[in-house]
């Protein structure tokens, strides 16, 4: 009986080896997760991004419809004019009867075929007084804002003046002025009166 409490020590330590080595062979299921990236790590290869925007060496986009930029879109605003600046003196060129003016539809700067005649004529008058200067100014109507209003005028002068310029008028005696709709003819609003405001005007100055 001197030996049982020895054997009850070493029964207890034969069953802890054995849990020992039993949870030694057990596989490990706990997943550990990946802590995002800190410190400015880079990750070589990024999963394409939805909807990203292309960038570096070679990269292309496509402009959306009808935002700034894209050309030939519908209801694009004509680009503020960056040529033909205001003369210097414009109050010394003054209207005179034998130059008429022209008119345009709206939102248009082509030259309808009545005032083609018209501006044949001025071109008649044009030559046969080589030593005046002509100013060309071009209006429009109120609708549209003041930008696209000035630009639309300029491209109506630039119309009326390339006309005169295939009839024979040298272009160095031509300036051209936008006022967009800042110079009406009338203020009513209808259609008579807006059509009267869009226009191309003449004014000469001897040289």
């Amino acid at each position: 009986m001197a030996h049982a409490p020895k054997a009850r020590l070493v029964i207890p330590m034969l069953v802890f080896s054995l849990l020992l080595v039993g949870c030694a062979k057990r596989p490990a299921t706990t997943t550990a997760s990946v802590p995002a990236p800190t410190g400015g790590a880079v990750s070589t290869t990024p999963p394409p991004a939805t909807g990203a925007v292309p960038s570096g060496p070679g990269a292309r986009t496509t402009p959306v419809p009808g935002t700034p930029g894209t050309a030939g879109t519908p209801g694009t605003p004509i680009p503020t004019p960056t040529t033909s600046p205001r003369p210097a003196a414009p109050r010394e060129f003054v209207a005179i009867a034998e130059l008429n003016d022209i008119h345009f539809d709206f939102d248009k700067y082509d030259i309808r075929p009545g005032d083609a005649r018209i501006l044949d004529e001025n071109a008649r008058w044009s030559k046969a007084n080589p030593t005046h200067l002509i100013l060309i100014e071009g209006h429009a109507d109120e609708r549209g804002t003041n930008e696209y209003n000035l630009a639309l005028g300029e491209r109506r002068a630039k119309a009326t003046m390339n006309y005169l310029v295939a009839q024979g008028v040298q272009a160095s005696r031509m300036t051209l002025i936008s006022y967009g709709e800042e110079r009406p003819m009338c203020t009513e609003k209808t259609e008579e009166c807006w059509a009267r405001n869009r226009r191309a005007h003449f004014l000469v100055k001897a040289q």
